[in-house]
């Protein structure tokens, strides 16, 4: 998945009749934030931003820098906004407007970006801030704020196990539990594996192989060898070559794409270390690899919780089908093979579900449903994957299913695994 002071800008009719539905007042002194009165059990909630037409949400993506790939999945998720306000009179009779800031990646721009977007834009919610980096620097202010901050795209666990800060969700399986799939992959396939591993130092990446360490504990797989590079770095050539030297005899990937592309290229051109490659979900768009080369990444192993574009398995899918006929019609400079567009499809459909879920229209409406979402269906999603929170429990996705590498595309295996079945609540 920020103003100084908001003031209350002058109450059309239609917005007095959406406030007055939820108890809103006629007139009201400038505050942070507008605010219902009157009656009923939206008394006194937030306002800001949404009226009885409209709704109006802020995203913050890496639309330059090193993580710009990312940069495809607003794409996806303003088509499918265009299209339920072209043809399904939006959401509950709301046209949503999505507003997108870009930060570069870099935590401090996207503070300045959150404030912009809440402060002058006055968003009615951040919906999705990219990265874990950029979202830790911003909850602290969204949650002071009582600003939603919905379905963030990063899968650091945090985002569901702290009780700090009610109003920010993840939406994607957390790190720790994608790493716990490919541990219980190698203990089945490889049980005496020696693994390296290639991380980005920070939050994303320590979560994820904090997670496989622990996962892998009474085994007797192991960790030979591991490196570690900054998002400033220019290549991870070095890095790789270091792993290189260990002998593992598998590798685990745990980057975001431009490294994720670099990695899985230094793999390919070292005729002399072969291991088993395993790609972190977060770089396993097919916009990573076909850089590569298909033939230097057959057999690489991911995991996912979404359709595939490139699938033909889905091709007379009726989301599918939806999907790639709308994203022509309203994002046709869009490529729909993008699984990132995709991505992007599947998030706002699920901010469509919770948003209707609502009891009240309202930024405290919005935070109680993205807590309540029981087996949800989201068609873009895997059959078997549904939404899924309580206010204990703030992992709306925690499927996913194994993908190996095979010609030109991704190939589903294995079952879906339900982490929450299979290995049990994360722990400290």
């Amino acid at each position: 998945m920020r103003v100084s002071a908001i003031g209350c800008t002058a109450v059309t009719a239609s917005l007095l009749v959406a406030l007055a539905a939820c108890g809103g007042r006629e007139a009201a002194a400038p505050s942070t934030a507008a605010s219902g009165s009157g009656s009923g059990e939206c008394q006194g909630q937030q306002t800001t931003g949404i009226t009885d037409t409209s709704i109006k949400l802020g995203g913050i993506y890496p639309l330059s820098g090193p993580a710009s790939a990312y940069g495809d999945i607003p794409k996806g998720i303003k088509a499918y906004f265009d299209y339920i306000n072209a043809e399904k009179n939006g959401i509950g009779g709301r046209k949503v407007e999505f507003v997108v800031r870009d930060d570069g990646y870099q935590p401090p721009k996207a503070v300045e970006e959150a404030r912009r977007l809440v402060e002058q834009e006055q968003v009615f919610a951040l919906f999705q801030t990219l990265g874990t980096p950029s979202t830790t620097a911003t909850w602290d202010y969204t949650n002071q704020q009582k600003v939603p901050q919905v379905f963030v795209a990063t899968g650091a666990s945090k985002w569901g196990s702290d009780t700090a800060h009610p109003w920010t969700i993840g939406w994607q399986p957390n790190y720790i539990s994608e790493a716990r799939v490919y541990a219980q992959y190698l203990k089945q396939e490889r049980p005496d594996a020696k693994v390296a591993v290639l991380y980005q130092n920070d939050d994303f990446g320590k979560d994820l192989l904090g997670g496989f360490k622990k996962a892998i504990e009474g085994s007797k797989i192991t960790v030979a060898a591991e490196q570690s590079y900054e998002v400033s770095d220019p290549s991870v050539d070095p890095q790789m070559r270091n792993l290189a030297g260990s002998k593992a005899d598998v590798l685990l990937n745990i980057t975001t794409p431009k490294f994720g592309s670099q990695a899985l290229a230094a793999d390919a051109k070292n005729t002399s270390w072969n291991p088993l490659h395993i790609v972190n979900n977060v770089a396993a768009s097919i916009t990573v690899l076909k850089p590569v080369g298909f033939p230097n990444v057959q057999g690489v192993v991911s995991s996912t919780y979404y359709k595939d574009p490139n699938d033909p398995k889905w091709k007379t899918d009726p989301e599918m089908m939806l999907y790639y006929a709308k994203m022509k019609q309203y994002a046709p400079d869009a490529d729909p093979t993008v699984p990132y567009h995709t991505f992007g499809w599947a998030v706002a459909s699920s901010f469509h579900k919770a948003m209707e879920a609502a009891k009240c229209p309202t930024r405290e409406g919005l935070r109680d449903a993205m807590r309540a979402l029981q087996n949800v269906q989201v068609d873009m999603l895997l059959p078997g994957v549904t939404l899924n929170t309580a206010a204990d429990d703030g992992f709306p996705i925690e499927s996913m299913q194994l993908m190996k590498f095979q010609g030109e595309r991704w190939e589903l295996f294995g079952d879906v695994i339900d982490t929450r079945k299979e290995f049990g609540p994360l722990t400290d």
